[in-house]
C-alpha cells in the first residue's frame, strides 16, 4: 500500500479547502455515519469500513480543519483503479468540491497510466461524465456478485463469537 500523502488546496469564496491521503486525518466517525446511510453501503459495520479504508487510498476532503468529504480508490497501481464511497456533506454540495475531489483522484501521482478506472453510480452520471467516465461501449459489461445481507451476517457471527469465546468482545484473541 502507497505511503505517499498526496494534497491539494483550493479557496472557494471565503472558505479554503484541502484534500489528502493521509488517513491519520480522516474523521472516520464522520465517514461511517454517512455511509452507512447510504443506499451503496447502507448498513456497513464500522470494523468493515475500517478494513476497507485500510486496505484503500483514502481521500479526505476538509474545508479548513473539518472533514467535509470522502472517497477511495482500490488499486493494484498497475493496471486498474475502482473508486468508492465518493461523498460530500450536504452543506457543502454545489460547489465544485465533488467534482475537485474526483479530478484529485484521477491525477494521484503513483496512478498514472493505468488502463482502466471503474465505478458506479445511481445518480451522478454528470459529474463522472464531466470527469472522463462514460458507460462501457457494448459488447462490454460488468457483472456483479452482490450479497445484499452480508453486513448483518457479519453482525451475526460477531455477536456469535462474542457469545461462544468471552472476551472476544471486548478485543480478546480466539485460541
Amino acid at each position: 500500500m502507497s505511503k505517499f500523502i498526496f494534497q491539494l488546496n483550493r479557496a472557494v469564496g471565503d472558505a479554503r479547502y484541502e484534500i489528502d491521503t493521509d488517513k491519520a486525518r480522516l474523521d472516520r466517525v464522520l465517514i461511517h455515519r454517512f455511509l452507512v446511510a447510504s443506499p451503496w453501503a447502507n448498513g456497513i459495520p464500522r470494523a468493515v469500513l475500517e478494513r476497507a479504508i485500510d486496505h484503500s487510498i483514502a481521500f479526505g476532503l476538509y474545508r479548513e480543519t473539518r472533514q467535509v468529504g470522502f472517497a477511495r480508490i482500490v488499486t493494484d497501481f498497475a493496471t486498474f483503479a475502482y473508486i468508492a464511497d465518493v461523498f460530500v456533506v450536504p452543506d457543502e454540495q454545489c460547489k465544485g468540491l465533488g467534482r475537485w475531489l474526483v479530478e484529485t483522484m484521477l491525477a494521484h501521482p503513483e496512478l498514472q497510466g493505468l488502463r482502466r478506472w471503474l465505478l458506479g453510480t445511481r445518480s451522478a452520471h454528470g459529474l463522472y461524465r464531466r470527469c472522463g467516465f462514460a458507460e462501457a461501449p457494448p459488447p462490454f459489461s460488468f457483472l456483479e456478485r452482490h450479497d445484499v445481507a452480508v453486513y448483518e451476517n457479519a453482525r451475526g457471527v460477531r455477536r456469535n463469537v462474542a457469545l461462544a469465546e468471552p472476551g472476544l468482545a471486548e478485543g480478546g484473541r480466539a485460541g
